[in-house]
Parts: structure tokens; sequence; C-alpha cells
């Protein structure tokens, strides 16, 4: 039995050999919960999808180090991403990537306070992985664990930068999976104003990016190949801008690109050049809907904040066209530095912390849910003994 106004730690001595070395004999001790609540040493693990992130974040001194292995090379050669061979290889990086993170931070595994790990949407395999992981980790020293929403995480991956955004502001989450407008009061305050009723923003591109014959990811190999395309030559829709409401739809503008490309192929034009040229009206396109819908979402709700955040948050046409209309309404636009715009450790260990800090944490289960929506979150100050998914 623990003592009112104490919490159970736990301090492991026990060496293992690598990788192995987290799993640790512990032996139980008490500190005042005043002195843990003050600051929380985090780590961070992400491996929704095809990306093994790892970072540790402290809530005083910021983030301290961050890693991630991509696993672009390997799923290319299937021009897309294959759920299992991401599954194994989160199995062998994770570890050793927790260990690298630590040893350039100059923290021991003994440090950690709590760890935060991704547990959806995702790959419901991938997400095993990292839950996995980071349960057996807390199990061994003792500490508390969370699992932590995904797109929550992108959402709050631009309070990591030296200008984060103050409550209230309007957020576009723009991933491969994920096209939404939401208003966000506070941590897990979240009113859903817009998503995508079909194919998400970041999957038309991977799409366009297949029809004109490029690599994957397609997301960055579109916009490299946009810039070099011709203003003017093609004029591609902007979907269901001309009708009231904030969801999107990217399907028809998907098609709207297959039919462009069969007709330059018929007529034996289909190379570098109309390629190009193709790439930059379907870009031009998504950009412009994107700020279209934007605006609509800040004059709807007052807001003069925007928040961008996901990997077409990278784009750079998409960050210039969201900056010139936030300077029209007198607003501004916030957004992560590139390497937070796509899957990574960060903003996990950042979103796991603010939590965890509160007293949210995991029951003795992991917590893996392909599907969540974002608007089930409790807020960060109403603590849940059982994670945040019942």
């Amino acid at each position: 039995m623990i003592a009112v106004g104490y919490v159970q730690v736990n301090d492991c001595s026990m060496k293992l050999p690598e990788p192995f070395g987290f799993l640790l004999k512990c032996r139980q001790f008490l500190i005042p919960i005043s002195d843990a609540a003050q600051t929380m040493l985090i780590l961070g693990i992400e491996t929704s999808c095809d990306e093994t992130g790892v970072a540790l974040y402290d809530t005083e001194q910021g983030l301290l180090a961050h890693a991630l292995f991509s696993q672009i090379a390997m799923h290319a050669d299937y021009g897309g991403v294959v759920p299992e061979l991401a599954s194994r290889d989160h199995v062998r990086k994770l570890l050793p990537l927790c260990d690298q993170v630590l040893a350039k931070a100059g923290r021991d595994r003994n440090d950690l306070e709590g760890i935060a790990y991704t547990a959806g949407p995702g790959l419901v395999g991938a997400l095993m992985v990292g839950g996995s992981v980071a349960h057996a980790l807390g199990f061994a020293l003792g500490i508390p664990v969370l699992g932590v929403h995904h797109m929550e995480g992108h959402l709050l991956a631009p309070m990591l930068e030296d200008n984060p955004p103050a409550f209230p502001f309007v957020a576009l989450l723009v991933s491969g999976g994920h096209t939404q407008l939401v208003r966000v009061d506070g941590i897990g305050q979240y009113q859903m104003l817009g998503e995508s009723v079909d194919d998400a923003a970041g999957e038309a591109f991977d799409k366009t990016a297949k029809m004109l014959g490029l690599d994957y990811p397609g997301g960055p190999r579109v916009a490299a190949l946009a810039e070099k395309g011709r203003e003017g030559i093609y004029r591609f829709p902007r979907p269901m801008t001309d009708r009231p409401g904030l969801d999107f739809s990217f399907s028809g503008l998907k098609t709207f690109t297959l039919n462009t490309v069969n007709d330059a192929k018929d007529n034996d034009a289909f190379d570098e050049q109309v390629k190009a040229d193709i790439a930059l009206a379907f870009e031009a396109a998504v950009v412009d809907t994107l700020t279209i819908k934007c605006r609509r979402a800040l004059e709807q709700t007052g807001c003069k904040r925007l928040v961008i955040a996901g990997g077409v948050s990278a784009n750079k046409r998409l960050r210039a066209g969201l900056e010139k209309m936030t300077a029209k309404l007198n607003g501004s636009v916030f957004y992560a530095r590139p390497e937070f715009c796509t899957d990574n450790g960060a903003m996990i260990a950042y979103a796991g912390a603010q939590r965890l800090q509160s007293g949210q944490r995991d029951g003795e289960r992991i917590v893996s849910v392909p599907r969540w929506p974002m608007n089930t979150l409790p807020p960060v100050n109403e603590p849940r003994a059982n994670g945040l998914v019942d």
C-alpha cells in the first residue's frame, strides 16, 4: 500500500545485454507527489506507419534530443507502405533509437519519468510494436505510460517552435490519411469543423504521383516537379469551394487529373514538360482549395491564428498561400519546422508530456486504436486512470 501524498517509483539496477538494456530488474521506493509532478522527462515513441521516431522531452528544458529512421527506401520498391514490412522494421530499429536518443541527450534510462507512444490512428501492427515496447519499458522502470493520439501530436508540433501559437486557434491537419479543420481551445478541447469525405489531400498527392510515373512518396515528388510547370497551361477544379461548408473532397480532382493524363497520352503529348504542367495545375488546385476552406474557418470562428500541421504542411506553395491569406485577415499562421511536419517522436513526446504531467496514463493494457476520432479525447485537465480510450 502506498502512503497518501506519495507515488511509487522504481530504481532499476540490473543490466541486460543490448538491445534489451531497457528491460531491467527494479526495486520500489517512494517520492512525494509534489516533487514528481513539477517536471517530467518523457520518452516519446512514434511507430504509426513507415517511420520510427524517438525523442526525449523535458517539461522544463524542452526538447533534448530526437532521432528518426525512415522506411521510404524499403517501401519505394512496392509503390507504397507494406504493413507487415513496416512492423518488422519498427521491431529492428526502435530500441537502438531509444538508446541513441538517451546517449545524445546525456541521460540515462533511469532518468525517465514517463513514456508516451502513438496509440492511433495508424497501422495496427506498427502501433502494437510501439505500444509493446513502451509498456515493457514502463513496467520495467516503474514509470507511467500513455498512448497518444497521432493527429494530436501533429496538431501540437508547432508548440515545439520558438514562437508557439496561443489558444484558441484553427488547425488544418493535412497528412497522408487525414484532411481536417479543427477549432482548438486547449489541449483536448477540439471542435471538428470539417474533414475529407473521401480521399485526403495527401492521398490525392500520392495517387497523382503514380499517374505521373513518380516514385513513392508522392507528395514531395509532385511538388518538386510542379516547380518546373508553366502557369495557365491547365486549370483544374477547386472541389467543394462553390458551396458552403468546410468539408473536403479530393476524389473528383484525382479523376480530373487522371483524365488529363490520359488525354495527353492519347495525343502523344505526355512528355516531361506536360507532366510538370499537370503537377503544377494539380498542386495549385489543392492549395487553393485548402486556402479557401481555411479562410472560411477563420471567419466562421472569429479566430486570427491558423496552425497547419501534418506531412502536407511542408509544401512551400501551401505555406505561401496560407501566409498571404492570413495576412489579409490581419491574422497569422504557425507551422512546425519541416522535420517535424512528417511523423516524428518529438511531437509524441510533447503531446504525451502534457497529458502525463496532468495525471493521465494507460492502465495495464496496451492501447492500439487504428481508427480514433480526435474529438473523443478528454481535456488535458481531466485525468483518467485507464488511459484515453475505454
